[in-house]
């Protein structure tokens, strides 16, 4: 018997079976652990003390031990407070991947301040709004860090900061088409880095290859987790990590055993060359992990792991151990985080079901810096904490259970798409094609045409009149076909087969037609036996 209910909505309805509740509110997302109360400066001086001679970071020939690293921390620490450097003030780091980044991310730590990680290869533009949307008291460039600081002292100014004062403002892409600044408090960044330091087991031997841009947050794992733990950081620069044979190298020379990465770069390592990576533990995230790419490191040989979080909470909120068959999950959540998968109506969806996923926990970051507005709209109120005021953050990404209590990605919901592990928005990309006088309308899309690589695609209508369209299109293509026809299609040749300019070096004079040709066959055959999908011929 149905009794109508006129106060009732379908999305009040508890539709859940006797004990789901309870599995999703309880077993499934139990990841209570107990974290020292300190922060990350506390367990990095720990290590110092217990470690002081052991190497803790490495680029190029430049080795700093536990014990030097820390004392040059200190001595820009105690500068930095002297130039007005304290809780929650902010200083913008504007440097590459080096130990000089290393010392300038402790210093500020250690004078109670608040990084900010800025790219200096990022375009000119967005490294101006990062700075000026910060406010920092002070711009840390390469020539800041290059002035004589052997005059102040080498031990720690001893600067106190609270949990939930700000660590770090990392700026992420969003739907308002400027990065917005993330405020990450100190005891959430501090409950990152212990559970990943349990989870991966670290320990003095151990080496992690750094490959991660500053301003990119996993570069957190990659550069605080070793130093609690008492292993090394080997700093990958940025021309290492566009050539898989130079970074591969770097593992075997500097006996690498950990290495993270998004998606993109373990396709091009595995491509290049699979066994090298036999006995790594490898850590994927920042994208979709491929279910091909997945089992290709699982048969590689080395302990794969699975990461997700946004940057709102922490780098990493979910984590799962890879077997390489069938399709990736993300997982269970991390030490103290709790994962919803939730209806329109903020209501608890049953294993199995596509929903929006949510965390909460002591990951969350503050909030957005200056922007309440946002922040309110994805920051919302935890409906299911058992005390009052504890909010979660709303994903956008839709997700669902599996059966054996693990979440599995299948999407989003909103057009939001990652490339290489950032955040884009693909209409204001569409915003800027159509600004062009030439564009009448456009589309972006991400594409993965044959690989696991995604990559942004443009399509545009041209406007009336345009070189792109109409009269002009016309023209365009007559144009085309006269070149066409008066250079490759003439069956002489001469003008067939043009091989003008291709001199000799000994004589100076043009290589022989027939010579050309056999070169050109043989190069045709080399480029051929490869089976490439198409060969685009642009000329000769």
């Amino acid at each position: 018997q149905v009794v109508a209910d006129p106060g009732c909505r379908i999305g009040s309805v508890d539709v859940l079976e006797a004990g789901e509740r309870e599995v999703l509110l309880g077993e499934w997302i139990d990841s209570a652990v107990v974290v020292p109360g300190v922060s990350v400066v506390d367990l990095f001086e720990a290590q110092v003390a217990a470690s002081p001679d052991a190497v803790a970071v490495s680029y190029g020939d430049v080795v700093f031990s536990y014990g030097e690293l820390d004392r040059c921390v200190n001595r820009v620490a105690h500068w930095l407070v002297e130039r007005g450097v304290g809780p929650e003030r902010r200083v913008a780091l504007l440097l590459p991947r080096s130990v000089d980044l290393v010392v300038a991310l402790l210093a500020v730590l250690k004078a109670g301040g608040v990084y900010v990680p800025v790219d200096p290869d990022y375009p000119a533009a967005r490294v101006e709004h990062v700075v000026r949307d910060a406010d920092p008291v002070l711009v840390l460039d390469a020539e800041e860090l290059g002035r004589d600081f052997s005059g102040y002292p080498e031990v720690s100014p001893r600067v106190g900061v609270s949990l939930s004062g700000a660590a770090y403002v990392i700026y992420t892409s969003g739907s308002t088409g400027l990065p917005k600044g993330v405020v990450v408090p100190h005891g959430a960044l501090a409950n990152f880095v212990v559970d990943m330091s349990s989870r991966f087991g670290l320990g003095v031997e151990d080496r992690l290859l750094a490959v991660t841009t500053v301003a990119f947050d996993i570069a957190a794992l990659e550069l605080f987790v070793p130093l609690v733990c008492g292993a090394g950081v080997v700093l990958a620069d940025k021309e290492m990590v566009s050539q898989p044979s130079v970074l591969l190298e770097a593992v075997v020379r500097h006996g690498v055993s950990v290495v993270q990465a998004t998606p993109s770069l373990w396709q091009s390592l595995v491509s290049y060359d699979v066994g090298v990576l036999d006995g790594l533990k490898v850590l994927v995230g920042g994208e979709a992990l491929p279910a091909g790419l997945a089992a290709a490191l699982v048969e590689a040989g080395g302990e794969v792991t699975n990461l997700y979080g946004p940057t709102e909470t922490t780098v990493w909120s979910v984590a799962d151990s890879v077997s390489g068959v069938g399709v990736p999950a993300i997982g269970r959540p991390i030490g103290n985080t709790q994962v919803y998968v939730l209806d329109e109506f903020l209501g608890l969806v049953a294993p199995g079901v596509v929903g929006e996923l949510y965390i909460a926990g002591e990951g969350l970051a503050r909030g957005y810096a200056n922007r309440p507005g946002v922040t309110a709209g994805r920051f919302v109120a935890d409906p299911f904490a058992c005390a009052g005021g504890r909010r979660m953050y709303r994903t956008g990404d839709l997700a669902r259970w599996g059966a054996d209590g693990r979440l599995t990605c299948v999407g989003r919901v909103d057009d939001q798409v990652k490339v290489r592990g950032f955040r884009i928005e693909p209409g204001e990309i569409e915003t800027v094609l159509a600004s062009h006088p030439e564009v009448e309308r456009a589309v972006v899309v991400a594409r993965q045409d044959g690989g696991d690589d995604a990559k942004l695609v443009g399509y545009v209508v041209p406007a009336a009149g345009s070189s792109g369209s109409g009269v002009g299109a016309g023209a365009q293509v007559d144009e085309w076909q006269e070149v066409y026809d008066e250079v490759y299609a003439r069956s002489d040749a001469e003008w067939g087969e043009d091989f003008a300019l291709w001199n000799s070096t000994y004589t100076g004079d043009p290589i022989p037609l027939a010579e050309m040709r056999t070169w050109r066959d043989t190069a045709v055959d080399e480029v051929l036996r490869w089976a490439p999908r198409r060969v685009v011929e642009l000329g000769v």
